[in-house]
This record gives C-alpha cells, sequence and structure tokens, in this order.
C-alpha cells in the first residue's frame, strides 16, 4: 500500500525530526530530574537514619533502648522503619529485623543491604533497605535502617508524566506536521496550476498570495511584479511589430505601386530613371527603419563599459552645433550654443554625440521658421545638464508617457518626415550610461540629459566628491520622435 504523500514531503519529515528531538530531550529532562530527586531523598533518609541511631544509642539501658526501639516503630504508620538489637552472637533481641545482616559493616556507614522484615503476623518478608549498623560498649548490635520508597514513588510518577505528557505531544507534533505538510502541498499545487495557465498563454493570471508577513507570500508578490513588467513588455512587443510591419509596408508598397507603374507607362529613359529613383527612396525608408530598430537593439542589449572613457561635454556640443548649424541657417532658425565651462562625463563619446545629435535634429525639425533652438550645458545640483531647447509645438503633459513607444507620433507631426525611433534611441542611449532624460511641457519644447556627478567629473581642472549614479527614471521625450 501506498504511503501518503504528504508522508514524504520535506515539512512533514522536518516536523517528524523535530518531534524526535523534542522526545528525546524532555525523557532526558526527566531522568536528570528523577536522578537529582533520587539523589536529594537518599541523602535525607540516610541523614534521618544517621540521626535515629545517635538517638537511640543515646539511650544508657539495655531496657529503655529496647522501649526506644519500639516506640521508634510504632511511631511508623507507613511501616518502612527498620530496628534490631543483636547480641555478640547475632541472637535478635529486639526490633523487626529477624537476623543481623551479614554484609552490614559496623562502622556507622549507611549501606544499601538485603533485610528480613518481621512482619506483626509473624511471618518474614525480603526487603532491600537503606541501614547503619553500631557496635555497643557492652558488645551488642544496634541496626537502625529505612525503605527508600520515594524514590520508587518517583519514578512512577515521572514515568506516568512522560506516558501521559510526551506521547500526546509528539503525535501532535506529527499532527502539526502532516497538517502544514498538506497545506504547503495545496498552495505548492494551486501556484503550479496557475503557472500552467500562464505557459499556456493566460498573461492576465497571478500567482495566489495572502496578506500576511511570510516567506511564500513575498516570492508571490516578487514574481507577480515581474509577470506584471512581462505581460507589459509583451504586449509592448506585439504592437511594435504590427508599428514595424506596418511603417515597413508602406515605403514598400509605395516603392512596388512606383515599379509597376513606370514598366506600364513608362516609354522613356529618363521616365524609367525617375521610377527607380522613386523606388530606390521607399526602400531607403524601409532600410532606415530597419537599420534604428537594429541599433535601438544593440544599445538595449549592450552590458559592456569597454568603450567608456572621458567625454569633454563642451567640445563635442561645439562639435554637434558645427554639424546642424547650416540646416538651422537654411530653415531661418537661430541656433545658440552655450558650453563655456569645460565639463567632462564618462562615457562612449560616439553613443552621446548620436544622442544629442537626435535632440537637435528634433528641435530644428519642429521649429517653424524664424523660430530659435538652444544647446546648453550647465551645472545642477550634483549633476551635469545637457539642455536642447525650440520655440516649436512642444508637447503636452498627457502625451509624456505615450511619446517613449516606438513608432509614436503625434497628430501634430503626423505629416513631418521620420519613423519614431530617433528619441526611442536617446532613451536608450541614457539609460546605458546611468544618465536620466528629462521633458518639460509647455510653450516650446525642453529636454534634458541630466548627468549625474561621478569620479570622473571635473570642472575648471577640480575634481568633484564621487556620488553613486542614479538609475533613470522613466521620463518623457520630445512628441517629435
Amino acid at each position: 500500500m501506498r504511503s501518503p504523500q504528504f508522508i514524504q514531503s520535506t515539512t512533514f519529515r522536518w516536523a517528524l525530526t523535530v518531534a524526535g528531538i523534542l522526545a528525546i530531550f524532555v525523557t532526558l529532562l526527566f531522568g536528570f530530574i528523577y536522578w537529582k530527586t533520587d539523589k536529594y531523598l537518599v541523602a535525607r533518609s540516610d541523614s534521618m537514619i544517621a540521626g535515629n541511631l545517635n538517638i537511640i544509642a543515646a539511650v544508657p539501658e539495655e531496657d529503655r533502648r529496647l522501649h526506644a526501639i519500639d516506640q521508634h516503630l510504632k511511631e511508623d504508620p507507613r511501616s518502612v522503619q527498620y530496628a534490631g538489637l543483636f547480641d555478640a552472637n547475632g541472637a535478635r533481641l529486639g526490633g523487626n529485623l529477624e537476623r543481623l545482616p551479614p554484609d552490614l559493616k559496623l562502622d556507622d556507614s549507611v549501606q544499601r543491604v538485603a533485610v528480613e522484615k518481621v512482619l506483626p503476623d509473624g511471618n518474614e518478608e525480603n526487603r532491600v533497605i537503606r541501614a547503619i549498623a553500631r557496635l555497643m560498649p557492652n558488645g551488642n548490635v544496634l541496626v537502625i535502617g529505612r525503605e527508600v520508597d520515594e524514590a520508587n514513588k518517583i519514578s512512577h510518577v515521572v514515568g506516568l508524566a512522560v506516558t501521559l505528557g510526551l506521547l500526546p505531544g509528539f503525535c501532535l507534533c506529527l499532527l502539526a506536521g502532516a497538517w502544514l505538510s498538506v497545506r504547503a502541498q495545496n498552495r505548492v499545487e494551486e501556484i503550479n496550476q496557475r503557472v500552467q495557465r500562464i505557459i499556456a498563454g493566460d498573461l492576465r493570471e497571478r500567482l495566489p498570495y495572502r496578506s500576511v508577513d511570510e516567506p511564500l507570500s513575498k516570492l508571490a508578490i516578487i514574481v507577480n511584479g515581474m509577470l506584471d513588467k512581462m505581460e507589459t513588455m509583451i504586449h509592448a512587443l506585439a504592437g511594435v511589430g504590427n508599428d514595424i510591419a506596418h511603417d515597413v509596408r508602406t515605403p514598400l508598397t509605395r516603392a512596388r505601386l512606383t515599379l509597376e507603374r513606370g514598366r506600364t507607362n513608362a516609354t522613356s529613359l529618363d521616365q524609367l530613371q525617375d521610377v527607380v529613383d522613386r523606388s530606390i527612396a521607399g526602400i531607403d525608408q524601409a532600410l532606415t527603419i530597419v537599420t534604428a530598430l537594429l541599433r535601438l537593439a544593440e544599445i538595449e542589449n549592450s552590458r559592456r563599459s569597454a568603450g567608456f572613457g572621458e567625454v569633454a561635454l563642451d567640445d563635442m556640443l561645439e562639435e554637434i552645433g558645427d554639424i546642424y548649424e547650416p540646416i538651422a541657417e537654411n530653415k531661418n532658425i537661430a541656433l545658440r550654443i552655450e558650453a563655456s565651462r569645460h565639463m567632462t562625463v564618462r562615457g562612449d563619446r560616439d553613443l552621446l554625440v548620436e544622442a544629442v545629435a537626435n535632440l537637435v535634429d528634433n528641435a530644428i525639425k519642429f521649429t517653424p521658421e524664424g523660430g530659435k533652438v538652444g544647446i546648453e550645458l550647465t551645472r545642477g545640483e550634483g549633476a551635469v545638464v545637457v539642455r536642447v531647447t525650440d520655440t516649436g509645438c512642444g508637447i503636452s503633459a498627457s502625451e509624456r508617457d505615450a511619446v517613449q513607444r516606438r513608432f509614436y507620433r503625434s497628430d501634430k507631426i503626423r505629416n513631418t518626415p521620420g519613423v519614431g525611433l530617433g528619441l526611442n534611441l536617446v532613451t536608450a542611449i541614457v539609460k546605458l550610461h546611468g544618465f536620466r532624460l528629462k521633458i518639460f511641457s509647455g510653450p516650446g519644447c525642453r529636454v534634458e540629459i541630466i548627468c549625474p556627478d561621478g569620479p570622473t567629473w571635473t570642472q575648471s581642472g577640480l575634481a568633484s566628491t564621487p556620488i553613486e549614479n542614479v538609475m533613470p527614471s522613466p521620463a518623457a521625450v520630445p512628441s517629435g520622435t
């Protein structure tokens, strides 16, 4: 017959082990108590026996001594006292001892001996007692003894206590272990069923937990938090897949239609070249989306900082300004750069250039003619701040979360060229460096890259006090991504 499943569980085995250890401990404790009590009672009994011997032996006359022995025995309602007076030949003169124990030493020491007791009806009974003997001046031998029956009674009480107390306690421990085991198995089975539903594709399922402070509930809460993030990421990934398919399909479809119409309607070499050029432009747009996605995945999955080093932000911003100044002039936009103070951070220069360039490119792209774009390098509270501002349409507070998604494009800039990935690259680069990206709503647009102070930051050649990097917090990014 197969044993119940809970017996094979670790919880029940631990409960059985603890119950066994507890039983051994209680048995040893009761044994120690019995030993100490027995030792105490024997010592007290020996002291009483020696005292009685001294009292009776002090009686001067033999007749009076025999009377004292009789009185001593009459004052014993429990019949545990023994006394005997024997002559030099060992003949009994008085008392309830039939004969002098042969192995009893006459040295006034209390000993454990076997004796023959004379009962009131004249019969004899063998007993083991504690006794003491003394040789009197006239040659007689006085023996005083006592049964230490308290030890036997205590032994019985202790044994009964162990039986009535330890056995139920042991069974209670086993029942508690079985209950805890079954309870744990039921919870594990429930968790297993829910995990199977999650594996089957039900991403809304969560692990059960109680509001009490226990390890399994804490673990369930942690796992549920992980499942929440996984569900969000999976839904986001599904949305991104749809966006990618839509955004890549549009230029490819346009290129295909252009080629098909060109093949049907083109009548000259110039017309064919025009068709090919427009098709190449559509294919280039699709490749731009794919390249941006690959670049974004490369940055987000990067865990290496081998390319990190000292990056002079003032020189980097001047370089970016030189690149975008002609573009701003063509659009009649005033580009202002304020990076006079020398400040450095630790990072990958190429990635930081790409991040700031995306911000500047968006600022110029979404600022109307005659507007202004500013690039500023300044100090914040315990951080270096790279700030990009413009006088464009900006974003509303309600779009701050939405603009962080890939391919998101606000209705205000729906017809502006772009694929909606530029600021995702900025966010990924900022996160990789341990910086923060912050956006401010209101008139125009203001975006900041906040670089917390570290051991590599210097200003005017003086090293700053290093502090811990602040992990990136969710930040809104410009809607013109």
